[in-house]
């Protein structure tokens, strides 16, 4: 990894504060900026957080639902604990349909919102890596209609590409709210953008 990237990524502020408030990573802030102003988390929900690697935004989501609340982060990888009794860690893969039976088996009731930061191993060709992000939002977007409560809320990553607008149009298909949302704290060059989806409605 080139040294100037490094010293670069170090000097950024997101990543400074992440290491000042004893955060995992500098995603929490994105997290925390879109629930400010869009509250789809609230204290005492019930938050599944998909791709939860290293673990900032269950830091994050652990904030917002306070003591009453209850997050389950699911990462393939594994995660260091947490050393808190409302968190609960699930090595699963969102690709797998076992994943969801075994995300409600730790819920403790139907979930108030699933969070997703999934992302694919970058390629490094912008078509591949696009369909590869969309397609795990797919999945993300498949175990929150499994997992939510009627107006539960999603949150989804997705790269800028020609597919997302079939995927913004799936979601509008089971959410009555649905906006893309481009957190402060996601750098100025990146191409990602977070899907919020609120009020589920199951379609039947």
């Amino acid at each position: 990894m080139p040294k100037a990237w490094t010293r670069e990524r170090k000097r950024e502020y997101y990543y400074r504060k992440a290491k000042e408030e004893k955060f995992r990573s500098r995603a929490a802030y994105k997290l925390l900026q879109a629930v400010k102003k869009r509250r789809f988390i609230k204290p005492g929900d019930v938050v599944v957080d998909l791709g939860a690697a290293p673990g900032g935004w269950i830091q994050a989501s652990r904030k917002i639902v306070g003591d009453e609340g209850f997050v389950l982060g699911v990462d393939v990888n594994p995660i260091q604990p947490i050393d808190q009794p409302n968190i609960c860690i699930l090595i699963g893969d969102v690709t797998d349909p076992q994943t969801i039976e075994q995300i409600r088996e730790l819920l403790p009731r139907p979930a108030d919102a699933v969070i997703s930061d999934v992302s694919p191993n970058i390629s490094g060709v912008w078509e591949l890596d696009h369909a590869r992000q969309i397609d795990l939002a797919q999945q993300s977007l498949r175990i929150a209609t499994s997992v939510l409560k009627p107006k539960g809320n999603l949150f989804t990553k997705v790269f800028q590409g020609d597919m997302l607008n079939n995927f913004v149009r799936e979601v509008k298909q089971h959410f009555a709210f649905v906006k893309l949302i481009k957190p402060k704290a996601s750098r100025a060059k990146s191409a990602e953008l977070y899907v919020l989806g609120m009020n589920f409605r199951q379609v039947k």
